[in-house]
C-alpha cells in the first residue's frame, strides 16, 4: 500500500524497536507511551547479511529479556534501504551492499513474533510525528541531517511510503545541478551532497584556500567532523562562518523546495549537525523565507527534532504495536 494512516491512541502493551545502523544496531523494548524501558546496543563488524542478523538477534534477546512476564505486541525494525514493507525484505541497502536479504522472515523464525521491516527515516519520522515534535500536526516532515540526509513525509495525517517503498527519499533531489558536489548517487549537488553533515565538511575544503592561516582542515581531511566546523562557526571563525553560511544556503534550498512539494506545517531537523540548534534555526529561517515564493512564508516553523538518536527506535516499535506500516493502528 502507498501510505499508511497514523492514528496516535494506539495499544498499551510493549514492543521491541530495533534501530539498525552501519556499525551499530539498537535494540529497545518500548511502551505505549514511546518511552524507552530496555535498550541494548551491539556493534556491528561485519556486513554479511547472516553475520548483522545475528548481531540483531542478540540486541533483541537482550531487551527481550527485560519484558519478562509481559506481553511484547511483535518486533519492529528500521533498516537502511529500500524496504519490502510487506515481507520486511531489505531490497537494497547500499549501506551494507545487501540485494533482497529477508531480514523479517529470518527474525520471524528466530523469535515467532510478529516482525515488521521498513526503512530506518521513515521510523524516525513515524516516532517524531507521534511521540515527538510532531504530536499535533497534520502536514510533518523529518529529515535528518547526518552523513547524508534521510527524512519522511506526513501528508493530512498519513505517512507517505510511495509505491514501492521509497517516498521520503528528499536527499536526491538536485539544489546545485551545474556547480555542486558529486553525490553518492552520481547526481551533481543533490540535496544531501550539500546538506548533509558531509556536505559541511565538503564546503569547509572548498573555501579553504581563502583561509591560508586557518588550521580547520589541516591534516587529514578525510578525518574531519562536521562538530568541529560548527563549533568553529559558534566561535565566529572566519573559515568556519563561511563553510556555514555556504551550508545553510543549500540546506535552504532544499527545504524550500520540500516546503513547495508538501506545504507541511512543521519541518523537525534531526542528526548530528541538527544539534547546533538555535544557532542553525536562527540563520536558516530568513532563508528560508526568502527562497518560500508559492505558499505565505514564515507559516512554515522549523524546530529540531526531540528524540535525537532514539527515534529510528522509538518509531520502529510503534511500527510494530500497530500492526506495520500498511494497516491503520
Amino acid at each position: 500500500m502507498p501510505a499508511f494512516r497514523l492514528e496516535r491512541d494506539g495499544m498499551a502493551n510493549l514492543a521491541v524497536g530495533v534501530d539498525l545502523g552501519g556499525s551499530h544496531v539498537l535494540a529497545t523494548l518500548v511502551d505505549g507511551d514511546g518511552k524507552i524501558v530496555e535498550r541494548e546496543g551491539h556493534d556491528i563488524v561485519d556486513h554479511a547479511p547472516d553475520v548483522v542478523i545475528a548481531t540483531v538477534e542478540d540486541a533483541i534477546n537482550g531487551v527481550l529479556l527485560g519484558a519478562k512476564d509481559n506481553a511484547t505486541a511483535g518486533i519492529g525494525v528500521g533498516s537502511p534501504g529500500n524496504i519490502d514493507v510487506a515481507t520486511g525484505a531489505v531490497r537494497y541497502s547500499p549501506n551494507f551492499g545487501w540485494h533482497d536479504v529477508p531480514l523479517g522472515e529470518r527474525l520471524r523464525e528466530r523469535f515467532k513474533l510478529p516482525v515488521f521491516v521498513a526503512n530506518d527515516a521513515r521510523c524516525a519520522t513515524l516516532a517524531e510525528y507521534t511521540h515527538g515534535t510532531g504530536r499535533g500536526t497534520s502536514n510533518f516532515v523529518l529529515l535528518t541531517l547526518g552523513t547524508g540526509i534521510g527524512g519522511g513525509i506526513v501528508a493530512e495525517g498519513t505517512l507517505i511510503l510511495g509505491s514501492l517503498g521509497g517516498a521520503g527519499e528528499v536527499g536526491h533531489h538536485q539544489v546545485r545541478a551545474t556547480d555542486g558536489f558529486i553525490c553518492a548517487c552520481g547526481k551533481i549537488g543533490c540535496f544531501e551532497a550539500q546538506a548533509s553533515g558531509t556536505g559541511l565538511i565538503r564546503h569547509a575544503i572548498a573555501v579553504a584556500p581563502s583561509f591560508p592561516r586557518s588550521n580547520l582542515v589541516s591534516g587529514k581531511p578525510e578525518k574531519l567532523g562536521s562538530k568541529p566546523i560548527r563549533k568553529a562557526a559558534e566561535a565566529g571563525d572566519r573559515h568556519g562562518l563561511a563553510a556555514w553560511n555556504r551550508y545553510l544556503d543549500d540546506l535552504a534550498r532544499g527545504i524550500a523546495n520540500i516546503i513547495a512539494f508538501v506545504n507541511p506545517e512543521m519541518i523537525a531537523l534531526g542528526g548530528g549537525v541538527a544539534s547546533a540548534g538555535d544557532f542553525m534555526l536562527s540563520g536558516l529561517g530568513p532563508r528560508v523565507d526568502e527562497l518560500t515564493t508559492m505558499v505565505p512564508r514564515g507559516r512554515t516553523k522549523l524546530v529540531v527534532a526531540a528524540l535525537g538518536n532514539d527515534a529510528g527506535a522509538i518509531g520502529a516499535a510503534t511500527m510494530a504495536r500497530r500492526g506495520g506500516l500498511t494497516t491503520a493502528g
